[in-house]
């Protein structure tokens, strides 16, 4: 398992150090439009990834961090992250969060592991992955100087090279509210989405007698079928105060991040 160097000289491990340092930039998002954080705080990361929001969440502060990762490969990587940040509060659990427990199949991108869902029909509009691609290289981290050197000709090869070799897997779900009443959470102070089509479900999956627990909610939704007006009256309907953005990076995509407090 290899290492990569953040921008500021935070060493992380990592399946793709590229992926690994735009998955930075991207995850700063997570923390603006109000959102707060503190040590007292419980926090639970759906799509976890390889860690890199619970690694910047610890250099603010200390709260106790639920992180979820269905994919071994990744989660592995997590879990590593998690013992790297020598914090004890930071639990990783090898599965996702869903509408209701079961095992479905994924499709795993070993080239670009942060694309890996379990709603392939995600990127079956390739003009989307092509308008990310596009934006993540017109707003990259100045230490990709060499981005601006990629011709946009190449950017169809950059799409087929990251779905490249893509497997199918079998990956357990669970409810949130399985996940609260087997842990005994009293309380998540900032519920963070980010898993590739399924957030959604996982706002389905949550029993009325558990949203009052949560405070805070910060989401990406991609806007398939109607997700995002459907995601926006669930939160409504549970008293939350909401605003959206996109990603200056995604502005030409159907990727809009929520930002939900509590009224």
């Amino acid at each position: 398992m290899k290492k990569t160097t953040l921008k500021d000289g935070t060493k992380i491990y990592c399946i793709n150090s590229l992926e690994a340092q735009m998955l930075d930039m991207h995850v700063s998002e997570y923390l603006k439009n109000d959102i707060t954080i503190n040590s007292q705080d419980t926090i639970v990361d759906i799509g976890a990834n390889i860690g890199v929001f619970g690694h910047r969440i610890l250099q603010k502060c200390t709260p106790e961090i639920l992180a979820f990762e269905p994919v071994d490969a990744i989660f592995e990587v997590l879990k590593r992250n998690a013992d790297l940040s020598k914090n004890n509060k930071y639990k990783t659990f090898p599965y996702g969060i869903s509408n209701k427990n079961e095992y479905i199949d994924f499709v795993y991108y070993p080239n670009c592991p942060a694309l890996s869902p379990s709603s392939p029909e995600m990127w079956d509009d390739k003009q989307q992955l092509l308008l990310a691609i596009k934006g993540s290289i017109e707003f990259a981290p100045k230490e990709w100087w060499w981005t601006k050197f990629i011709p946009a000709q190449f950017y169809s090869l950059i799409s087929y090279w990251m779905r490249r070799n893509a497997r199918h897997l079998k990956c357990e779900l669970k409810t949130l509210s399985y996940v609260i009443a087997n842990n005994s959470i009293d309380k998540i102070d900032l519920l963070k989405i980010d898993c590739e089509g399924n957030e959604l479900k996982v706002l389905e999956g949550i029993d009325d007698i558990h949203w009052p627990l949560i405070k805070q909610v910060v989401l990406e939704i991609h806007n398939i079928d109607d997700r995002l007006n459907k995601t926006i009256k669930i939160l409504k309907t549970h008293q939350f105060k909401l605003k959206i953005e996109k990603e200056p990076s995604l502005k030409e995509t159907d990727l809009f991040n929520i930002y939900a407090k509590r009224k």
